[in-house]
């Protein structure tokens, strides 16, 4: 067995909680795709099951609470846990109330890619409050960041403000994803870990559009991280395997 891939003599197992996108774009069967790319295990917990394609979420139904705690218990021992689309208040404190000792990566998914809000205000709030603390790793795009930094009081684009607001309030590290900012020759990814200045990733823009990028790149740095490299490592060897999807899709 690979070591990278085995903490303790255990494969290492990645538990991802989220939503089901019928399209296959995004959600849960996206993030089984990193993982196992990673030579990861996967389990999973669903907290929503969805209708939606490229233009649209066409139907949303939340899982109840408590199916989401017992599906996170049934998980049994696991490496890394990667959270993803969470729907509302009760989920998310069910999620907080069950989750294992793990490290912890929030991928906050507030909105669909079409608008459709996928998070409400008060499920927000009980993500600052419950779960942000916990984690490792926060992973929002420019639009996420601007609307969490919105929900905290500060101006759009205040970057520098929104994230150290974050790691006050307990986030072990923030990625800023840059993939949404000026139509540059390169995209920048920045990595924010308390009292450092931000760590650049940056690689060359492809000019393709992918669903899914999200979660694809946080269940990846979940698997990396349950493989046992450390924060930044997990994040550059996360963001070699995205380059490699954006450059077979061009291919």
């Amino acid at each position: 067995m690979d070591r990278r891939h085995a903490v303790r003599g255990v494969t290492a197992t990645v538990l991802c909680i989220g939503g089901m996108d019928s399209s296959g774009g995004a959600g849960l069967l996206r993030d089984a795709e990193a993982v196992a790319k990673a030579g990861a295990a996967v389990r999973v917990a669903v907290t929503a099951v969805t209708a939606q394609d490229d233009r649209a979420v066409t139907a949303l139904h939340p899982v109840p609470p408590d199916v989401v705690s017992v599906q996170i218990a049934a998980a049994g021992r696991v490496s890394a846990v990667k959270t993803g689309m969470l729907c509302n208040a009760g989920i998310v404190e069910a999620i907080a109330k069950a989750l294992p000792p793990a490290p912890l990566i929030i991928d906050p998914v507030i909105a669909a890619s079409s608008g459709r809000a996928l998070l409400d205000d008060e499920g927000i709030d009980r993500m600052l409050s419950q779960l942000l603390p916990r984690a490792v790793l926060l992973t929002p795009n420019l639009p996420e960041l601007n609307l969490l930094g919105r929900h905290i009081g500060l101006p759009e684009g205040a970057e520098d403000a929104c994230v150290a607001a974050l790691i006050r309030r307990g986030c072990g590290a923030v990625l800023v994803k840059g993939g949404h900012g000026p139509a540059r020759p390169v995209v920048e990814d920045r990595l924010y870990l308390p009292d450092q200045p931000p760590i650049a990733f940056p690689s060359p823009r492809i000019a393709v559009a992918l669903r899914g990028t999200g979660c694809f790149l946080a269940s990846a740095i979940a698997a990396h991280l349950a493989a046992g490299r450390d924060l930044t490592g997990a994040v550059d060897a996360a963001r070699a395997q995205s380059q490699r999807r954006f450059e077979t899709a061009a291919a």
